[in-house]
């Protein structure tokens, strides 16, 4: 959508949304976006912000920084995310997060993002191999932090990777075709499409999500 600022009610109309059901909306940015204006997203009911900060064991995003004091300075909820490598040790991609995220910076759990990319989709790899990285990722993340991490992830390596053995996780799940109502997530991104006002990068289009619960219940949840 583009030219005047996009409201509430809009907003919801690109997929079927049930704002009673879910009024609590959010986005997820990283550098794609450009430079944003917190203030105009606040404007328009976004209430959290996943923020991307790492990847791997040795990149971060370059506009982390930027997105944090921004958003700090709003009354919107903040994460911060690490997208997750198959390639390299939970134990330095733990230190790449802490290293780039202060604790004071996030009001929200941090998040590791775990999906396929490259060849992954096709060389998948096996269930140990992951299970031997993500372990010290998310342990390393929850003894710094001192609250277990959000998984974000799509429902083929959630059912492949995560079900089994971090299930007691928290869940943000991906799935812009339908409801996941059979999983017990606590976020879900429903569109990877969205657009808003207030982000001036190379990335037009901008993800739109949803907390599972109320305004009150967000509010208590994340302090």
């Amino acid at each position: 959508m583009t030219g005047a600022a996009v409201t509430a009610s809009v907003y919801y109309s690109t997929v079927k949304i049930n704002k009673t059901k879910y009024p609590v909306f959010g986005v997820d940015v990283s550098n794609y976006q450009g430079v944003i204006d917190w203030q105009t997203l606040e404007d328009q009911d976004v209430s959290f912000a996943f923020i991307k900060a790492t990847e791997g064991s040795g990149h971060t995003d370059e506009s982390l920084i930027r997105n944090l004091e921004g958003a700090s300075e709003t009354g919107i909820k903040i994460s911060a995310y690490h997208f997750f490598s198959f390639d390299s040790a939970g134990e330095t991609q733990a230190d790449n997060f802490i290293a780039s995220v202060p604790k004071d910076a996030i009001d929200m759990p941090p998040v590791v993002d775990i999906e396929y990319y490259a060849d992954k989709r096709h060389h998948k790899p096996s269930k140990e191999e992951a299970k031997k990285i993500l372990r010290p990722l998310l342990n390393e993340l929850e003894e710094y932090y001192g609250v277990k991490p959000i998984i974000y992830t799509t429902l083929p390596v959630y059912y492949r990777y995560v079900k089994e053995s971090f299930s007691d996780y928290p869940l943000w799940i991906r799935s812009v075709a339908f409801e996941p109502d059979l999983l017990d997530w606590k976020f879900w991104q429903y569109c990877d499409s969205g657009e808003l006002e207030g982000y001036y990068g190379d990335e037009k289009c901008i993800d739109f999500n949803v907390y599972n619960g109320t305004k009150e219940e967000f509010l208590k949840e994340f302090k």
